[in-house]
């Protein structure tokens, strides 16, 4: 079972970041963070909101049956395959998960983002991803459209490169697959 990201306010990584060297290479003009080089590993982060805590007892007939620390364990086995690096951060604290986004500018090349409840609602965790500058995933495990009313705005779509959303726990998989085709096409990053 992965620890709460809460205790020592630590993230709880299934597959440690790997050091490397510094490219000196930007993602685009004026992004944050930079590129692996060809050959380099991804480093993905997955950041999940309130209540993802509590997958699989959760209103499982919405959300699945699965835990989120199944779904992290999926995760990290297709990012093995994939020659990718992952790390993972949920809290249910608005302020901590902006905090992780600012840290990720640095320590990360991509991002995989459920921001729960705060998809609908979060201008802060919003600026924060702008001010990451790294390109993002939107992914839910229901699918928004046919959820009530106002599940149906999200506040980061327009900032994230694509959205994922109705594929349950898989979705992850799907957005980690998604992100790294992406970095690959875009920065020529390992096979396409």
């Amino acid at each position: 079972m992965i620890p709460p990201s809460r205790e020592g306010g630590l993230p709880s990584p299934a597959v440690p970041f790997p050091r490397r060297r510094s490219t000196g290479r930007r993602n685009a003009p004026g992004k944050a963070g930079k590129r692996p080089a060809p050959g380099e590993v991804s480093r993905i982060l997955f950041l999940d909101g309130p209540n993802l805590n509590v997958l699989g007892k959760r209103e499982p007939q919405v959300y699945g049956k699965k835990t989120l620390a199944e779904i992290r364990r999926d995760v990290s086995e297709a990012a093995r395959k994939e020659g990718a690096s992952v790390n993972f951060f949920q809290s249910n604290h608005e302020g901590e998960i902006v905090t992780r986004l600012q840290a990720a500018r640095e320590s990360a090349d991509g991002l995989v983002i459920n921001p729960g409840g705060y998809t609908h609602s979060s201008v802060a965790i919003r600026d924060a991803l702008i001010y990451a500058g790294l390109p993002v995933v939107e992914v839910h495990l229901s699918n928004l459209a046919r959820r009530e009313p106002f599940r149906r705005q999200s506040l980061i779509e327009d900032v994230a490169i694509g959205r994922i959303a109705g594929f349950g726990g898989f979705g992850y998989v799907l957005a980690l697959y998604a992100l790294l085709d992406h970095l690959r096409r875009e920065g020529g990053i390992g096979p396409a």
